[in-house]
């Protein structure tokens, strides 16, 4: 321990100190600004709402790029409301929302009541069709939003997919999914996160090469000194 607290070391091991921490911070700085930059994305994109005849028109099937898409829509609602339990004991109000010679499945709200509405254009966040689902009961009760399952049992011709309401339609909005953001926004910084803790790795590696190199000779001075000063038997 005396060899590497030596004075002649000192001013390696704070170099050192002074280097890594330098690097981490700065690593974590870019870190910070990859996500701030991913926040900025994530904001914008929930506030872009596009109108969905723009996006997607009846017949369409539903592809990826429309999940988690925010689109107006215009029409009104019918009057066949239908309910659907959800995994965690929910129960979510879906009505069709009529737009030309089409309806769009529309999730109004958690509640087994649907108040009166005279909405006539909505913000929604769009969703695929979920699997399974059973044939609506007596009680007009579903357990998923399943297009399949519900095109002929109700008399409207549906969109492949649903939409969860963003507009007030007087039931407590159900939150839908954060929508998707590409991890590559902002990736320069985040590669220099990265780089600069790679700077940091390698002065760590620098200090202890050249510290332990420094020791070992150090130690090897001090036996060769014990030796010589040794008294000959």
């Amino acid at each position: 321990m005396k060899h590497w607290l030596r004075p002649g070391l000192l001013w390696l091991h704070a170099l050192a100190v002074v280097a890594v921490g330098l690097c981490v911070g700065m690593g974590l700085w870019q870190l910070g600004v990859y996500e701030g930059r991913q926040g900025d994305a994530l904001d914008d994109t929930r506030h872009q709402v596009v109108p969905m005849a723009d996006v997607w028109t009846p017949g369409e099937a539903f592809t990826s790029d429309l999940e988690h898409k925010r689109v107006s829509v215009e029409g009104r609602f019918a009057d066949d409301d239908l309910r659907v339990t959800r995994d965690d004991g929910s129960t979510w109000l879906v009505t069709p929302f009529v737009i030309d010679d089409h309806a769009l499945l529309v999730v109004r709200g958690e509640g087994t009541r649907a108040p009166a509405s005279d909405a006539t254009e909505l913000e929604v966040v769009l969703e695929p069709s979920e699997s399974g689902g059973q044939a609506l009961g007596s009680d007009r009760t579903t357990d998923a939003i399943s297009v399949p399952a519900l095109i002929n049992e109700l008399p409207h011709q549906l969109y492949g997919g649903f939409g969860i309401a963003l507009t007030d339609t007087g039931l407590p909005l159900v939150d839908p999914p954060e929508p998707d953001v590409s991890w590559t926004i902002g990736l320069r910084n985040l590669a220099y996160a990265l780089q600069w803790w790679v700077f940091g790795a390698f002065a760590l590696f620098m200090w202890w090469s050249m510290a332990s190199e420094s020791v070992a000779m150090r130690r090897a001075e001090a036996e060769a000194e014990e030796g010589f000063d040794a008294p000959v038997a």
